[in-house]
């Protein structure tokens, strides 16, 4: 059984690499989709397919319509999705998609650090699964298959 998995998050570090191997190495047979995670493509779609914009908050509305063309589409696609929260970056992002995600009844995974119990919540008590660590999602996922 194949299942798409979305993984959304941060694009600032490989930690969808460490979910891809993590799955391959445990024998999972999964698609992963995402984010675009070439930043400078991400931010540049807009003025790509559109052409340069007036200013700053055209240019990111224009790329922001077109990511988010691809994250419906991906996620709609997607049996579920993984969320990730880490410690360093700020997680709009993180929160757009996993948010999309419940709207959409997707199952969801949050990874979170212990430190992010606090300020997540009511996003945790909105998801199906809530761990701390790469390694747990994947058990969550190895058991679907059990």
């Amino acid at each position: 059984m194949t299942f798409t998995v979305y993984l959304a998050g941060q694009i600032h570090d490989d930690w969808r690499g460490e979910v891809e191997k993590k799955a391959k190495d445990s024998g999972l047979d999964l698609n992963f989709v995402g984010p675009q995670t070439n930043h400078d493509l991400s931010d540049d779609i807009g003025e790509n397919v559109l052409g340069k914009q007036p200013s700053d908050y055209f240019r990111d509305d224009a790329a922001s319509s077109i990511n988010n063309f691809r994250t419906s589409v991906l996620m709609n696609k997607a049996d579920f999705v993984i969320a990730l929260y880490g410690e360093k970056y700020k997680q709009w992002n993180t929160t757009m998609d996993a948010t999309t995600a419940i709207n959409l009844g997707k199952p969801l995974i949050i990874i979170r650090p212990e430190s992010a119990i606090h300020a997540l919540k009511e996003l945790s008590n909105k998801a199906n699964v809530t761990v701390e660590t790469v390694d747990q999602a994947v058990e969550v996922i190895k058991y679907i298959y059990k």
